[in-house]
């Protein structure tokens, strides 16, 4: 083993991710650096859910950040993965857990169609206003989601989806969980093949 020089301090590869100064990427970021991380660690099942889905909806957020035209590169080929078909994705996954199965609103999807159903990634093209577009779908049903869990008078609140049949508000919000987490080490990737960006 090479020898280090003496006070060398030896780093992860990946910090915390600190967004750049957002210039068309993810407009009303949800948080950035630490501040991602700082829900309760202790408490109720509500509060804990809640703050693990709020800091990874803010990851999604800050690994946009900084970005234009280059949130729609398919930098991972050949997937059709993009960082702004993601957002258009997680607002339909939004829209259809909280808004459409658990309030059982008629409310079609927005970016994806029995018809088109991967429109949400392969129409994600570099256009400023179809980005403008996502942000603000995603950032209403985000609000959505946030009124209604706050709303919800407890956890066992249910709704009816053509895939899992009858589901509960917790098995949502663990899901939600489980989506973003898994489409935010999407984002890890995509985000270092643009700009070689990298952080947790």
């Amino acid at each position: 083993m090479a020898h280090l020089p003496q006070g060398h301090v030896t780093r992860r590869r990946a910090e915390l991710f600190e967004a750049a100064p957002t210039d068309g990427g993810a407009p009303g970021s949800l948080g950035s650096g630490a501040d991602r991380f700082s829900g309760p660690a202790t408490g109720d099942e509500r509060a804990l859910l809640v703050g693990f889905l709020a800091a990874q909806r803010a990851t999604l957020t800050v690994k946009c950040a900084g970005l234009g035209a280059e949130l729609a590169q398919r930098s991972a080929a050949p997937s059709t993965l993009s960082l702004l078909g993601l957002v258009r994705h997680l607002a339909d996954v939004e829209r259809r857990w909280f808004r459409r199965v658990l309030a059982a609103e008629d409310a079609p999807l927005l970016f994806s169609s029995p018809a088109e159903p991967d429109a949400d990634f392969t129409g994600a093209l570099p256009d400023p206003a179809l980005a403008a577009a996502a942000w603000d779908a995603w950032h209403a049903e985000v609000a959505f989601a946030e009124r209604f869990v706050t709303d919800a008078p407890h956890l066992d609140v249910e709704g009816t989806d053509s895939w899992r049949g009858t589901v509960s508000l917790r098995w949502v919000l663990v899901h939600m969980i489980e989506e973003y987490a898994r489409h935010n080490g999407h984002a890890d990737l995509l985000r270092e093949r643009i700009d070689g960006a990298i952080g947790l």
